[in-house]
């Protein structure tokens, strides 16, 4: 009885963390320089996608299996979504990078991430255009905007309106659908 208490909690957490359908984006980041972030496979960028369902990537299911954890595989390419307040950067106030989990593209910076109280790591932008591709999502009974990886097709999360200024977007991420390449510390960089 006790096992089935957090899978009834969880369509009530997703509704709590907002439902309502995003309007337009706001501006977002110039990219920044420099590796891609966390310590993901590295895809070419002109990899060309997979006959097999392997995504923009160009990489099969079996590859990904490979490549990801369980857990990484079923929210990246299955779009499953971890548990709230259970991933690794719901609550991370580290400055750095966040890139795929899935291909290392850098998609977040540290400075637009914000507490929303959602339990999972949320974020106003984007680092820049183009890094996200959205997706109209009608599962669960409700009208979202899921986010995907521009680059391997991994599944990233949902976009809210109801995010703080300047853009109003809560960019809602699984913390498994994301790697924080943490910022040099001061003094601590290459000259």
């Amino acid at each position: 009885m006790y096992r089935l208490i957090p899978l009834l909690l969880m369509p009530l957490a997703i509704i709590a963390c907002g439902s309502r359908q995003s309007a337009g984006r706001g501006p977002t980041r110039a990219a920044a320089d420099g590796p891609a972030a966390g310590e993901a496979a590295s895809l070419p960028e002109d990899a060309p996608p997979a006959a097999d369902g392997g995504g923009k990537s160009g990489l099969s299911d079996a590859q990904w299996r490979e490549r990801l954890t369980p857990e990484q595989y079923r929210i990246l390419r299955e779009k499953g979504t971890e548990r709230a307040f259970s991933g690794a950067y719901w609550d991370t106030t580290t400055a750095g990078v966040y890139g795929c989990a899935g291909c290392g593209q850098p998609l977040f910076v540290s400075d637009a991430k914000f507490e929303s109280g959602c339990g999972w790591p949320s974020f106003f932008e984007p680092l820049a255009e183009g890094l996200i591709d959205e997706h109209v999502d009608t599962t669960l009974g409700m009208v979202r905007t899921e986010l995907t990886c521009s680059r391997c097709g991994g599944h990233l999360g949902h976009v809210f309106d109801d995010g703080p200024e300047p853009t109003g977007l809560r960019y809602c991420i699984n913390s498994v659908s994301i790697d924080l390449k943490p910022s040099d510390p001061p003094g601590g960089g290459a000259e």
